[in-house]
């Protein structure tokens, strides 16, 4: 079992949480003036409701995430509190239980694959041995994404259950390469695979980046993990657009993030029994 106490002791020893974090107040301020001047990127898919300026989200993120409320402090460590992390995956567990109470159809997907395909995984398997559906629509589909660096050519894969996005451009080994993405595009167009295909929407969307706010703009029930620096699905739980964004670093190594999602399957009453 994985109490809250020790959760707070994973995160901040593994500093997916704390005072310590691995991002700075330097790459938060930039993601903040980005998302301030409705940068496409930080945007993620997300058409906000209302003007976010960078005073409005300095204070959004203090009060979703725990970072550090002075407008003056630019340079240094920046925070994310614990508390609000645990506060977090209670609802995003609450989420998952009424999910399954439903038995209700579920798409997961992530922008970042090399690092949370296992935690989400382990939610939507849980989620299947609960009497869920897992779809991963559109396989194979191919879109071009715009980067700082020029256009790359994309196609939807799985992992497991996990949507994830791949070079449509093998390399010279002929694997084609795992991408990070903040894009919405892999989300919409999994949606539009099954609308076409004459099936409904699912009933929620795991992931991160353009996976929440991508679904989450459609009215699709969808919640997951959002870094510190990452605006977008915070603005969009406060405008109810995202059900649930969990504050934590997104960049550690998979294994950390296994004592968060036993932990929310401990919560929401879906981690499985031992003998």
């Amino acid at each position: 079992m994985t109490g809250r106490e020790e959760l707070v002791a994973h995160l901040l020893r593994h500093r997916l949480a704390g005072p310590e974090i691995p991002t700075s107040r330097q790459n938060n301020l930039r993601h903040y003036r980005l998302f301030a001047q409705a940068d496409p990127k930080a945007l993620m898919g997300l058409g906000p409701e209302r003007r976010w300026d960078e005073e409005a989200v300095l204070g959004l993120m203090v009060a979703k995430v725990g970072v550090r409320p002075e407008p003056a402090y630019t340079e240094g460590p920046d925070v994310i509190d614990p508390a609000r992390t645990v506060a977090a995956l209670d609802r995003l567990a609450a989420l998952l239980a009424a999910t399954a109470r439903r038995r209700g159809t579920v798409l997961a997907g992530t922008g970042h694959p090399a690092k949370l395909t296992a935690f989400h995984t382990a939610l939507a398997r849980a989620l299947e041995r609960a009497g869920c559906t897992l779809r991963t629509p559109a396989l194979g589909a191919r879109f071009r994404e715009p980067t700082p660096s020029g256009t790359r050519h994309c196609r939807l894969d799985a992992l497991g259950p996990v949507l994830v996005v791949r070079s449509a451009e093998s390399t010279a080994g002929g694997a084609a390469e795992l991408l990070h993405t903040h894009s919405p595009l892999p989300v919409r167009l999994a949606l539009t695979a099954l609308a076409e295909a004459g099936e409904p929407l699912p009933d929620l969307v795991l992931g991160d980046h353009g996976w929440l706010c991508g679904a989450g703009r459609l009215g699709i029930p969808a919640g997951g993990i959002a870094d510190c620096n990452d605006v977008a699905p915070f603005a969009a739980e406060a405008e109810g657009t995202v059900a649930v964004a969990v504050p934590v670093d997104d960049g550690a190594q998979p294994d950390c993030y296994r004592a968060l999602s036993d932990y929310v399957l401990q919560r929401a009453d879906l981690a499985p029994y031992s003998e």
